[in-house]
């Protein structure tokens, strides 16, 4: 696919997604999320990828859905689905590689429910998170009623949602919406320094693995259920070369060699094994 509205650069390991509609505030459109979607899943695919940065070009990262001549991209969506266009679900905890989110400037709507997808996000000291959609007369989206809760509680969640005000970062990182906040000129870099130690100091079957046992357990009924689970993806881990070359290198005191991506196991597959 050709990419207009956003770019995606590959340096050191590291898959960096820009969006690219600085004039328009990198407000979201249908053809955004089409390139979006299609640069996670080709960074997804690429061995030589093993985390992936999204930014925004110029001083927001990005201030919703591009309501330019009256919520014309609610329009195309909906005249896609009944033309009978198959539609793409943005899934980002399906994605095996680490997603960082550099939060510049304006993170609103889609901008702020999107990344909460995401594994990690970063924050400039001026950046505003705000989940505006009551105030547009809207509902959240993105499966961020589900996620929002499970990262600030309930009583915080229900602020945010049925307020649509506007977060500093400070708050956001008060709440536990972000996990850093830095000053806005050393965001990106932050983020992908951040990656990088992740595509070169951690193995990537276990950080694809552990990114899977965190969602999954996410949705577990009881401690009990997400421990056995564990247990199965750690027999399963333990008995693999990432393994033995991880205990190497620490005893030998010097950087692991980790091999490219050889394929994972299938989780529902080992969650009926025995530990």
């Amino acid at each position: 696919m050709t990419y207009d509205e956003i770019r995606c650069e590959i340096a050191e390991r590291v898959a960096t997604i820009t969006l690219a509609r600085p004039a328009r505030r990198n407000a979201w459109t249908r053809r955004m999320g089409q390139e979006f979607r299609d640069a996670l899943a080709a960074a997804d695919a690429r061995a030589d990828v093993r985390a992936i940065v999204v930014t925004g070009e110029g001083k927001d990262f990005c201030v919703g859905a591009d309501l330019e001549g009256g919520g014309k991209v609610f329009a195309d969506a909906a005249a896609a689905q009944a033309a009978g266009e198959a539609r793409r679900p943005l899934r980002a905890w399906q994605i095996r590689k680490p997603i960082i989110g550099a939060l510049n400037g304006t993170a609103a709507g889609v901008g702020a429910t999107l990344p909460l997808q995401w594994d990690l996000r970063l924050a400039g000291e001026s950046t505003r998170l705000g989940f505006v959609f009551v105030r547009r007369g809207l509902v959240p989206e993105a499966g961020s009623t589900w996620i929002l809760p499970r990262l600030v509680g309930m009583s915080r969640a229900a602020e945010l949602l049925l307020t649509g005000r506007m977060l500093s970062a400070t708050e956001a990182l008060a709440w536990g919406l972000v996990s850093r906040v830095v000053p806005d000129a050393d965001l990106l870099g932050v983020a992908q320094e951040m990656a990088a130690e992740i595509a070169t100091a951690a193995a990537p079957h276990a950080v694809a693995l552990t990114k899977q046992l965190l969602w999954r357990s996410a949705g577990m009924p009881d401690p009990v259920a997400a421990e056995e689970l564990e247990a199965r993806v750690f027999a399963w881990a333990k008995a693999q070369p990432e393994a033995r070359e991880g205990l190497r290198a620490f005893a030998e005191k010097r950087p692991p060699a980790w091999a490219d991506d050889a394929g994972l196991p299938d989780l529902d597959a080992l969650a009926d094994e025995e530990p």
